[in-house]
């Protein structure tokens, strides 16, 4: 078995490699799926005609108003996650049914977003092997919501799927948090190059605005829980900004 740093580091790694695969092999051609979902905090429409003037997206300045500091969390470095971490296209999943899932692994959407910004996390315990990750995607109300809905249905409908020759495995939704408009959350297994790496995603809309958290694990074995405590002090900056 790998030590706790060389896993980390593989995991992190696994994060540049898909970017730079997508970079070279896609098209700017935007990320996510098209079906509809329910059961959410609060109901969540598709975007329509009659829909579209909702909230407006906050801008990148905003963005970075917004998202956590070393300040608003206890125990965590925080920094910043470099451009290519986070490549504006999008690479096809297969199946295709699965789009929003893989997407969501390097911050993508369809509808795009029309400002990005993401932190990586820290803990300060040197035997936590958790990975997080957080990110605030800017969107028209109407597209946030869409974007909701199209991973909560994928979550349960996607048991597997492939996406840049990796393997993810194990899908499946879990108890989301009841905080801003609506949230939903899910695992995975990702299994790169025979490495399995346990991830949690929630993601949480507030307004116009999501924010995306993502665990994974270094050490293998069940799938991390995503801190609470970064979740909530993240929403509640999100909710002063807006």
């Amino acid at each position: 078995m790998k030590s706790v740093p060389g896993r980390v580091l593989v995991s992190i790694g696994v994060m540049a490699a898909l970017a730079a695969t997508a970079a070279c092999g896609a098209q700017n051609t935007g990320a996510g799926g098209k079906s509809d979902g329910n059961g959410s905090k609060k109901p969540t429409a598709e975007a329509t005609p009659a829909t579209q003037e909702g909230l407006k997206p906050l801008t990148e300045a905003q963005l970075a108003k917004a998202v956590i500091t070393k300040s608003d969390v206890k125990g965590y470095r925080v920094g910043d996650t470099p451009d290519d971490e986070i490549p504006e296209v999008s690479v096809p999943a297969k199946p295709a049914a699965c789009q929003a899932l893989a997407d969501m692994f390097l911050l993508g959407t369809e509808p795009d977003a029309t400002a990005r910004i993401s932190r990586s996390l820290t803990s300060l315990k040197p035997t936590d092997g958790t990975v997080l990750r957080v990110g605030l995607l800017a969107h028209k109300e109407p597209d946030a919501k869409k974007v909701v809905a199209d991973l909560r249905t994928q979550s349960g409908s996607c048991d597997s799927y492939e996406h840049t020759d990796y393997q993810y495995t194990g899908v499946k939704p879990v108890k989301a948090p009841a905080l801003g408009d609506e949230a939903v959350s899910y695992t995975m297994t990702s299994d790169i190059e025979g490495t399995k790496i346990p991830v949690t995603y929630t993601v949480v809309r507030s307004g116009s605005t999501l924010a995306v958290f993502s665990a994974m694990s270094a050490l293998g074995g069940k799938a991390p829980e995503v801190p609470a405590d970064v979740v909530e002090a993240q929403v509640a900056k999100i909710e002063k900004a807006a």
